[in-house]
This record gives C-alpha cells, structure tokens and sequence, in this order.
C-alpha cells in the first residue's frame, strides 16, 4: 500500500480561548529521544487527546493535545498539568504508580493559544483545571477511536465499535 504525503494540505486548529473539554486519549510514544542542553535524552513520552464541542468547516470536532514526559517527579509538567486538572495534589500512594489512562472520559477545562511557527499557526493547551461546578461537561464524540484501538495497515480503513454507554459526572471522576 503507497503511503502518499501531499504538498499545501490545509490545517485549521483549534480556536484560541477557553474550552470546556473532554479527554478522548492517552497515547503512549514509547521512548523518545530530545535534546535537553545540547545533549541527546532518551524519555518516556505520552500525548494526553481532549476533543472540544466546536466543530471544525467539515463537521469533525477540534482535537487539542499537549505532549508530557511519563513522569509524577515535582518537576514535571505532566504531575503540575494532572494536578491543576484533580483540584488536589497526588498522595505519596499514587506518586508510587498512578495509571494516566484514568483520565480519558474526565472532563476538563483547557485554555488554550496559538503559536506561529514557520509560517503554520498551532494551537496549544497553556492551562488545564477542572470544569467548575455545575457546568455541563461535553459530550464525547462517539465516531472517535483512540490511537491504541485504530486498525493496523489493514487497508480498509474500518475501525472498531466504540463503547458510547459511559459518561462520567463530577461523582464518577476516576482521580
């Protein structure tokens, strides 16, 4: 099968602003070099999905994600991200091994900016909390399937049945 790139496909991110959101996905990259003060650095890098209830001109809803090093330490962008999103810090319990899978589904409150670079405009979360009380959480986009479930090379483009039965409230956040 070709695998086909093409030039001056067009790409409009997601909007500026605050969104009331819902996290879709949780995607492993495995180990990842970077560069970190001139050195090669080989991490643990995920990348967290919240789709947005606006529509993109072809239907689709926004998608917006931010890349994290798999990593609880005080330093870390993803433990300050998760916690903002909590409301509360990790206990010394869940600082042992918490599962990041624990927030698809969850609701959140994202702001989020763009950025110019070489010419495109990127849209990035700046900020994660939870959706205040009493704020209706969006719905979740039953056509989406995550990265993990997505058919492998078949050719056919099907994609599995996606489980549209659970919708998480304020009482049933996992964390």
């Amino acid at each position: 099968m070709a695998i086909v790139a093409k030039a001056g496909a067009t790409y409009t991110p997601c909007p500026s602003g605050t969104h009331a959101t819902r996290c879709v996905d949780v995607v492993d990259l495995g180990i990842v070099e970077t560069n970190y003060g001139g050195k090669p650095k080989k991490q643990h890098k995920i990348t967290i999905v919240w789709q947005t209830p606006e529509k993109r001109d072809d239907g689709k809803y926004f998608l917006v994600n931010k890349r994290y090093t798999l990593s609880l330490h005080e330093k870390a962008a993803l433990r300050k991200d998760l916690e903002a999103w909590r409301g509360r810090p990790f206990t010394n319990e869940e600082l042992e091994g918490w599962d990041v899978e624990a927030v698809i589904g969850v609701p959140a409150m994202l702001s989020v900016i763009h950025n110019a670079q070489d010419g495109n405009v990127y849209a990035n979360v700046n900020a994660i909390m939870r959706l205040p009380k009493g704020m209706e959480p969006p719905p979740a986009d039953p056509s989406y399937v995550r990265v993990q479930d997505r058919p492998k090379d078949t050719g056919t483009g099907d994609q599995p049945p996606v489980d549209e039965s659970w919708t998480p409230s304020d009482e049933d956040v996992p964390f």
